[in-house]
């Protein structure tokens, strides 16, 4: 039985094991993907701190979502993508993460994002089908994945975000109301933020504003469409952030406020960024247990809404697609992947990544490279 490498993640602190596991045998309707591009998305360093505590198997976890890569092999009823596109071994695909049940009230009210069943708790990586993560050689797209042709104009590279960061910020900007002419402050400059800033300007946003604390990340945020950024180190005074996004949004308040930072302290401040009747949009913090203090007469009296997004539908990946072939000379997405390691040196990788601890990193998102 031919095998493939896998990192193995046993808690946090500890180094990833690197393991041989065996190539499952494909299901009917399941696809063997191999694996091109993996990205240490901001929620993967949230489980390597152990900011969000998780009971893993005793045989370890195997993660990591944010990838794209090629058919290895088909299912024997598996033909064409989830567009009825003619599929073949060798094909360019992205692809879904996670498996909606179909047999849920969410599911049922055709809103497979809200599925309370659509990510499982951790298995270990002795289960089959043994490949359950994008930090190793392949992923196995079991039956219910959803998966699509990749247009030729668009590199790996381009294209590895597309099914975590990028079709999340357009799901969730869709989902919080974002309209033309609109204005949206974005909190947190990483992966998801910045392409947060061109999706905004591509749905016809007036006024991007970006709030980080790192200056690099603010200039890339620049580089990809922000009309304004805000330096919490260089102003420090929250009533003075405040006050900067009303003068830039004409005195109102932005329309739409959103936490791709992952830290709930953010949330008081952005929600008191909205204009009355605004829509905080809830993505980043996805840690369980983490508290915030809420005043909750400031959304009665503001008309404010928030809105809690994990996750997107599966028809956003090929408009992220399209929006990419669209708009890749408008942006530099070449810049969105800033390091590319082997997956031998992952812990480097996660290592290198890591920005909460030292408050800073040179890296927007690193790539692993099976």
């Amino acid at each position: 039985m031919s095998k493939g490498k896998a990192a193995v993640f046993f808690g946090p602190g500890k180094p990833f094991e690197l393991r041989e596991l065996p190539i499952p045998e494909v299901e009917p309707d399941a696809v063997l993907i191999r694996v091109s591009l993996a990205n240490v998305c901001g929620s993967d360093l949230h489980f390597w701190r152990g900011d969000a505590p998780l009971r893993l198997p005793d045989d370890g976890w195997l993660f990591g979502h944010e990838m794209t890569g090629r058919v290895a092999r088909l299912g024997a009823r598996v033909k064409t993508d989830s567009l009825g596109r003619p599929l073949k071994e060798g094909d360019r695909v992205a692809y879904t993460y996670f498996y909606p049940c179909g047999r849920c009230y969410a599911c049922l009210n055709n809103e497979p994002a809200a599925c309370p069943a659509k990510i499982e708790r951790p298995v270990g990586p002795t289960q089959f089908p043994h490949f359950h993560g994008a930090f190793a050689e392949y992923y196995y797209l079991r039956p219910r994945g959803a998966l699509f042709l990749v247009p030729d104009a668009l590199s790996d590279e381009l294209v590895a975000p597309v099914n975590c960061a990028l079709a999340q910020v357009i799901y969730g900007l869709h989902r919080a109301g974002l309209r033309f002419g609109g204005s949206v402050v974005i909190q947190g400059a990483g992966g998801l933020g910045v392409q947060a800033a061109a999706v905004a300007k591509d749905m016809g946003a007036a006024t991007v504003i970006v709030v980080d604390q790192l200056p690099g990340r603010l200039e890339l945020a620049k580089a990809f469409g922000a009309d304004h950024t805000l330096d919490l180190k260089a102003v420090p005074d929250r009533k003075e952030r405040v006050s900067l996004v009303r003068k830039w949004t004409s005195g109102v308040g932005a329309d739409v406020a959103c936490d791709f930072v992952g830290f709930p302290q953010v949330i008081p401040e952005g929600i008191e960024m909205l204009r009355s009747g605004g829509t905080y949009l809830e993505i980043g913090t996805i840690s369980r247990g983490a508290k915030v203090e809420l005043e909750p007469s400031l959304l009665v009296w503001g008309s404010k809404s928030i809105v809690g997004v994990i996750q997107y539908d599966p028809w956003v990946i090929p408009r992220a697609l399209d929006f990419l072939v669209r708009n890749r000379a408008r942006w530099p997405f070449d810049r969105l992947i800033s390091h590319k390691y082997p997956l031998e040196k992952i812990d480097q990788a996660f290592a290198e990544s890591e920005w909460h601890a030292k408050e800073t990193t040179t890296i927007t998102r690193a790539a692993l490279v099976p």
